[in-house]
């Protein structure tokens, strides 16, 4: 019966193998999730998913397998608490506490619950809310929603105050960890967390133990020592592109460049618009009257630091193979030449496009910008950053 849920996993593009779907099997024949839907959920998400990034996929590949799976009836409520003696007097050992099972007790143990159920369903007309009889909502009745009592029985909720019956595949709480979405500045923090060399620079401020350890035991004193903090030594130099069809996508190249400026202590960052000239700037408010030359930036930062362009390369082929070609001024020489000086000058280099893939071929100068950089372009996804980060650090 589970079969159609093993294809959807890998139907989502979960690699999931017969191997999880055995273990799978086995968990559910030792009796790990009997009667319990979220149990079988964990259960299922623990054995099938090793990467997190997959979370998000096998959310939705167990929402689509078991749609309405907690959609039930007051009938099949009823049919489904029809449970064997033996099982319910054993889960109560297992999970009651003596308190729990003396109040359970109170009732005439779960043959009077469930009779007591079946009495206040034809009893009861309407909405009710609180107290301690009615099947309403809050309150500590054993019936009803939203309320609390050690053997509750959920009717009519979507959700659970105390995480007993919730749907938590329909949550979605992992959405932004799947490897084929647009990031957030946390994710995108995460992805560029790769990107490090640690040195230990500055003043002496944090607490060196093992060398505390080792002073104190060879003097016989208690002899603090401290080391400067380390700090990631990468130097980063990021060009932006800005204005016309990058409009769009300004809100996840601030938060790149809001995470950016998080990681890297030696960051410098210039903006320019569609393609690389012979001027570049730092204020977009002044870009035509204070322009820092592209040849000063080439001699200033030496070939230690990582290049990085940020741009959706979607302009007229003009602007890339000739001179004259920009759209906003006469430009010497063609935009490809200034970006093949560029990767010159700084040999770790990159593109990130935050135009999805799956679009690149269909624009001439997307194909023209990876062509000059030698296919190092990278979409802005969490896989597509942690494959520009490792390049990075070739």
């Amino acid at each position: 019966m589970f079969l159609p849920f093993f294809e959807n996993l890998r139907k989502a593009g979960i690699p999931v193998s017969l191997r999880e779907y055995l273990a799978f099997l086995e968990g559910m024949k030792a009796g790990i999730a009997t009667y319990d839907v979220e149990a079988f959920y964990y259960l299922a998400r623990t054995v099938m998913v090793k990467d997190e990034r997959n979370l998000d996929k096998f959310d939705r590949a167990f929402a689509a397998t078991f749609k309405g799976l907690e959609q039930i009836s007051f009938d099949q409520v009823l049919e489904a608490v029809d449970l064997p003696a033996d099982w319910l007097t054993k889960m109560a050992e297992k999970y009651l506490s003596e308190e729990e099972k003396a109040e359970i007790e109170a009732l005439g143990g779960f043959d009077k619950l469930m009779e007591t159920l079946k009495e206040r369903l034809k009893e009861q007309q309407g909405r009710h809310q609180g107290g301690n009889k009615w099947i309403g909502t809050a309150g500590t009745s054993p019936f009803g929603a939203y309320g609390y009592n050690p053997e509750g029985i959920r009717i009519g909720q979507d959700e659970s105050r105390h995480r007993r019956a919730v749907k938590v595949w329909d949550k979605r709480e992992f959405k932004n960890l799947d490897d084929t979405v647009e990031l957030g500045t946390r994710n995108i923090k995460v992805a560029l967390k790769r990107l490090r060399r640690w040195a230990r620079e500055g003043a002496a401020e944090e607490l060196d133990l093992d060398g505390t350890i080792r002073a104190t035991a060879e003097n016989g004193y208690l002899d603090v020592k401290t080391r400067p903090e380390r700090h990631n030594a990468v130097k980063v130099l990021l060009f932006l592109d800005v204005g016309g069809s990058m409009d769009p996508h300004i809100k996840v190249v601030e938060e790149l460049f809001s995470a950016a400026r998080t990681e890297f202590k030696h960051l410098e960052y210039y903006y320019f618009h569609n393609c690389l000239y012979e001027g570049v700037w730092r204020d977009n408010r002044r870009r035509w009257n204070a322009q820092t030359p592209t040849e000063e930036v080439l001699r200033t930062y030496g070939p230690d630091y990582k290049c990085i362009f940020v741009g959706d390369a979607s302009m007229s082929p003009y602007e890339i193979a000739y001179a004259g070609g920009a759209n906003e001024h006469w430009n010497a020489e063609a935009g490809q030449v200034w970006l093949q000086r560029a990767r010159e000058q700084w040999k770790d280099n990159l593109w990130i496009n935050p135009v999805p893939e799956k679009y690149w071929d269909y624009t001439h100068s997307i194909q023209m910008i990876r062509e000059i950089f030698d296919s190092r372009m990278v979409p802005m996804t969490l896989s597509g950053l942690e494959k520009g980060m490792k390049e990075l650090t070739r």
